[in-house]
């Protein structure tokens, strides 16, 4: 456990770029030190670095490929050496790739789960060792974990699963530590994506338009507001899942 009276730190994985980015940047301006964990965007995650650390704020950017078990224990063994008092982690690096699940390859299941499963858990797992009570865990879902989205069925399921994995977490690490899921709409298109389906889908939802960020980040704020709130799966949507 932390010694009370230290600065207060948040754990970001997958902040490097995307929404990732928008949750650190939001974190850090609420006067938490930040860990930047990223894999592969070294270069957009030191951009990052560079704007909270220039707001004034301490930020440790550290690459870490969380599909690994290794690597994932040795951030972790890093985190637990900062001189911080630990009270948030949100698990939010994951990916979405195109697949067909009837031609679904063996690597393209596991290296899913790898990471938008298998990793929240055990980051999950090594953070509960740490935090004070108090702490707070959240889970960056999707709203296609209740979507049968074809194009990204494997993503889907593993999204899902994350949402159960929040309510088993919740019920596992309470009355110390809360565990809840943000699950955002549309706010920004897959890198791969095709402009004209995202603008179709955009047309679909009942409010007419995408997410910004801050209507994401601000449900973070939220959870931390609200200290009567675990195992939840908070919908940001516009009214997609109505469709």
């Amino acid at each position: 456990m932390r010694i009370k009276g230290r600065k207060k730190i948040a754990v970001v994985t997958g902040a490097g770029h995307r929404l990732g980015k928008e949750l650190a940047h939001s974190l850090s301006r609420m006067g938490y030190a930040i860990v930047l964990h990223y894999n592969t965007s070294e270069f957009q995650a030191q951009k990052v670095a560079e704007l909270i650390k220039d707001e004034g704020v301490d930020v440790f950017p550290y690459k870490a490929d969380l599909t690994d078990e290794m690597q994932i224990m040795e951030m972790w063994k890093f985190i637990n050496s900062l001189p911080f008092d630990l009270k948030i982690l949100i698990n939010s690096a994951a990916i979405m790739r195109h697949s067909d699940i009837r031609t679904l390859s063996y690597s393209e299941f596991d290296n899913t789960f790898a990471l938008n499963l298998r990793a929240p858990l055990f980051c999950s797992q090594e953070a509960s060792k740490s935090m004070s009570p108090g702490g707070l865990i959240i889970n960056i879902s999707d709203i296609g974990a209740g979507k049968n989205w074809l194009g990204y069925p494997i993503y889907s399921i593993s999204k899902s699963s994350l949402e159960v994995l929040t309510r088993i977490l919740a019920k596992a690490l309470a009355p110390n530590i809360r565990v809840n899921a943000i699950a955002p709409g549309l706010v920004m298109p897959p890198e791969s994506g095709d402009d004209k389906s995202w603008e179709k889908l955009e047309a679909k939802i009942p409010l007419k338009r995408i997410a910004t960020p801050v209507e994401i980040t601000s449900a973070v704020k939220f959870l931390l507001l609200n200290k009567y709130i675990t195992g939840q799966v908070i919908a940001i949507d516009g009214g997609y899942s109505l469709l």
